[in-house]
């Protein structure tokens, strides 16, 4: 894999962190008095995140195949889990680990047969 590919890869990763993270604002909002301040700063702030990684987004997929920006999105689940423990402390079971470990592989298959189609194209 070339250097600029694997530095879109981990720019990619980063978009979807960011991505993953407006559904930890989602959550407190959704926690809040509707139209409440507290509601609304988490409303904008999903909206800056969004934002963010739309623009982010854009500029990866001008430089990925589409198909392996959107294997990779599954990775989001992972972050999704990570967020759960880290500021709602929910549970973690095997049958999450096992999805986990799923996605992990799936996305590293799918990465590892892209590679190669590129070093046969």
């Amino acid at each position: 894999m070339k250097n600029s590919n694997m530095k879109t890869l981990v720019l990619l990763h980063i978009m979807l962190m960011i991505y993953s993270m407006s559904g930890i604002c989602s959550k407190m909002a959704a926690k809040e008095a509707f139209l409440s301040i507290p509601f609304c700063l988490y409303y904008g702030c999903i909206i800056l995140l969004l934002g963010f990684y739309a623009i982010g987004w854009q500029q990866i997929i001008k430089r990925l195949p589409l198909a392996t920006a959107f294997a990779n999105k599954a990775v989001t689940v992972v972050w999704g889990l990570v967020w759960g423990i880290l500021f709602f402390h929910e549970s973690v079971t095997v049958g999450k680990i096992a999805g986990i470990i799923l996605v992990i592989i799936g996305v590293v298959i799918f990465a590892k047969a892209d590679n190669e189609d590129q070093k046969d194209g």
